[in-house]
């Protein structure tokens, strides 16, 4: 497959190895539900704008995480600053709901951006240390019990209700991809991502403020990953402890296997959402199948693992 793609561009052939990986599941899916059912739900428009609605909480994660690991970095907090986001939102209530379930995130982010560049303490480490006091903190907010507060009208609104037969969390998700790409590839901050994540220490003889950009991408995954945890504390109408559990490995896999490079400098946002779309259709696909959990994960791994191998050694390219 790596011969096939040869002659395509670095920067377009993980997109287009996704894309194929794509159209692979749904004719595997559609195969299988022809054969038991009769009917190819897959197909269906109604069956796809309900994919893209359970994708958009992962795919406005994936939008922030892209972010960080564009510097080379990676933000481990993702879980409990989603799950804190939700459990404050619904806590207060009212107009200040979403308002507060978005400074959860921004401060979340700060002081992660703080700890990586003023500390110099490696992202893995520092996030993964705030991620455990956000779940402590949360712990003790609930007593270590279920939240009892439900989420506010808007929240239900903005996760749940369509515009136009169109779920309204694809908007939102929208909204966040085309500012995410705005910002990639129309403004100096986003430029200043690819220099620092190809070299920081060369960016920063180059007059760019590193310690500025590393903590402007911390706080727009912190931000991110709020606003799913308020999508999905919308969707289920109320928020829950380890909500954002499931989202972390998604998202970092959503973004590699959309071609962004790990070790940061690489990496084009089209990508992310192929990649996203991948994930959301494979786990669903699996589910169709009925999979048992420990088949989903071996076959959930192998994928990626298969993906990675098929992308090859690259050179670095921006947006």
């Amino acid at each position: 497959m790596t011969k096939l793609f040869s002659h395509i561009k670095p920067e377009n052939r993980p997109i287009l190895i996704a894309s194929a990986f794509i159209l692979v599941i749904l004719m595997v899916g559609t195969a299988f539900t022809l054969s038991t059912a009769g009917t190819a739900p897959l197909l269906s428009p109604g069956y796809v704008l309900q994919q893209l609605q359970i994708g958009s909480f992962l795919g406005i994660v994936a939008a922030g995480m892209m972010m960080v690991i564009l510097l080379g970095h990676i933000d481990l907090s993702v879980p409990w600053t989603l799950t804190a986001a939700a459990m404050m939102a619904t806590a207060v209530g009212g107009d200040m709901a979403v308002p507060t379930g978005l400074a959860v995130g921004l401060i979340v982010g700060l002081v992660n951006g703080l700890g990586v560049a003023y500390l110099r303490i490696p992202s893995m480490i520092f996030t993964l240390g705030v991620d455990s006091v956000m779940r402590g903190l949360m712990v003790a907010h609930t007593g270590g019990f279920a939240p009892q507060d439900q989420a506010t009208p808007f929240m239900r609104f903005l996760a749940a209700e369509k515009v136009l037969g169109i779920p309204m969390a694809i908007f939102v998700w929208a909204l966040v991809s085309v500012i995410i790409t705005i910002v990639l590839t129309r403004t100096s901050f986003g430029r200043s991502i690819y220099a620092t994540g190809i070299r920081e220490g060369a960016a920063y003889l180059s007059g760019i403020r590193t310690r500025l950009v590393i903590i402007g991408a911390f706080m727009m995954s912190g931000v991110c990953a709020a606003i799913a945890g308020v999508l999905l504390a919308g969707y289920s109408a109320k928020a829950y402890q380890g909500m954002g559990t499931p989202y972390l490995l998604p998202a970092i896999a959503a973004v590699v296997l959309g071609g962004t490079r790990i070790l940061g400098g690489q990496g084009r946002y089209v990508g992310t959402l192929v990649g996203v779309i991948l994930i959301v259709l494979l786990n669903s696909v699996l589910s169709i199948m009925q999979m048992p959990e420990a088949g989903r994960q071996v076959i959930y791994g192998s994928v990626i693992i298969g993906m990675l191998l098929v992308y090859g050694r690259g050179t670095k390219v921006t947006a």
